[in-house]
């Protein structure tokens, strides 16, 4: 009687796409098709495109944030643990701890970090946006200007700036959440209104690359209303202790003294992924069409950590929460194929349902099945995307516990 190994699969990173490859996963193969691991840095699972409320303080850091063990099944082994490379000719993973993980199939979801562009001062002087913690020590912050302002005798008006670096998707839904929050801080701790300066700064010609300019000028109306000064097609240069100093075209450098500086402008891959030793691009991996690493037949890689091309434009579709966990589903399926012997693997192609921006609770815009949403309309749907990302993941009972529900 020949005795055969059951085949060991790991997935590393439990963001959208990894948690969505691994729930899936333990509903295909039995106890005895394979073994599963899941390894993620933290014991729980946070929802990166709620960062922003939290980073703001419109929405408590425990609101993003849900255990790992609370949506995966108990048949799964999940460590605890920081990868530090994959040894692809061993088939191992190598943890921080020093701790080794063999494996048949790999699954690479390690998500993203945030991406400098070598701009100096940045990762001393500025927030980032970027995790749960970081997301606390902003909101934090923020809270600390407007008392020290308050509290002292000599004002520091640079204790109120605020510049945003980024008018992408994050910086923008953070705009929107700290010019709803501004108000409340100002009546909390006593502080005029005016004094508070807020401004966008961002290197590309316009505000959110790419997207629909009708609901650009919305977007931008609407928070220069609230009190955001933009300066487009302008470059930072440097971050320092008192603020930035930034450059549009040829004209002279100007500095911007601010007390809080936030960097919302990129990420890139993992470090993971380039101390490994793949072939890849800031740290992302060109993936087949199956989602496996170039060369790689066991290899596949999803989310952040993956390059997929948009045929119609030759460039990557944007790393977003809903291509990540079509990822996951395409990646689950091709990994059971792989297990069960099967061979017709399949691809993947994006199913973009739409994109949805928030600018505070109740505004936002939207362009979704190619219909433009403004305002509350496009917000609730916001509030449907989110609870739907819930919903892929832990079912009904996990929207029930942290989905988002006030709709006016």
């Amino acid at each position: 009687m020949i005795d055969v190994k059951t085949p060991n699969v790991v997935v590393l990173g439990a963001g959208y796409g990894g948690l969505v490859a691994t729930t899936r996963l333990h509903k295909q193969l039995g106890v005895n098709e394979a073994n599963i691991t899941l390894v993620n840095k933290n014991d729980y699972h946070y929802e990166t495109t709620w960062l922003h409320e939290a980073s703001a303080g419109t929405l408590h850091h425990d609101k993003v944030r849900y255990g790992v063990k609370d949506v995966v099944d108990n048949r799964v082994n999940f460590i605890q643990g920081t990868v530090s490379e994959i040894k692809r000719d061993e088939k191992e993973v190598v943890l921080q701890s020093g701790e080794t993980l063999s494996y048949d199939y790999l699954v690479v979801a390690l998500g993203a970090i945030p991406e400098t562009f070598g701009i100096e001062g940045l990762h001393e002087h500025a927030f980032m946006i970027s995790n749960v913690n970081g997301a606390r020590l902003l909101r934090e912050h923020i809270d600390y200007q407007f008392a020290k302002y308050s509290n002292s005798d000599e004002k520091d008006e640079s204790l109120l700036s605020f510049v945003v670096g980024g008018a992408g998707f994050t910086g923008i839904e953070f705009l929107g959440e700290l010019t709803n929050r501004i108000p409340e801080l100002c009546r909390e701790f006593d502080v005029d209104y005016h004094k508070v300066r807020i401004t966008c700064v961002e290197a590309a010609p316009m505000v959110l690359p790419g997207f629909d300019k009708e609901l650009v000028d919305y977007a931008v109306a609407q928070l220069e209303r609230k009190g955001v000064e933009f300066k487009i097609g302008t470059a930072i240069k440097q971050c320092t202790e008192e603020g930035i100093i930034c450059q549009k075209g040829e004209n002279d450098p100007e500095e911007i003294k601010a007390g809080t500086v936030v960097w919302a402008a990129g990420v890139r891959g993992n470090p993971v992924i380039e101390k490994s030793g793949f072939q890849e691009m800031r740290g992302r991996i060109k993936v087949e069409a199956d989602l496996r690493a170039p060369g790689e037949d066991v290899i596949f890689v999803i989310g952040d950590s993956a390059l997929v091309i948009n045929p119609e434009i030759d460039r990557p579709y944007p790393p977003t929460a809903q291509i990540a966990m079509q990822q996951g589903e395409v990646c689950a399926n091709n990994v059971a194929k792989l297990v069960k012997g099967e061979t017709n693997l399949e691809s993947f192609t994006p199913d973009l349902k739409g994109t949805v921006c928030s600018l505070g609770e109740d505004d936002a815009i939207g362009l979704v099945f190619g219909r433009k949403l403004f305002g509350t309309k496009a917000s609730i749907m916001k509030k449907v995307v989110d609870n739907r990302a819930l919903y892929m993941i832990g079912g009904p009972s996990l929207v029930l516990k942290k989905g988002k529900f006030k709709i006016f």
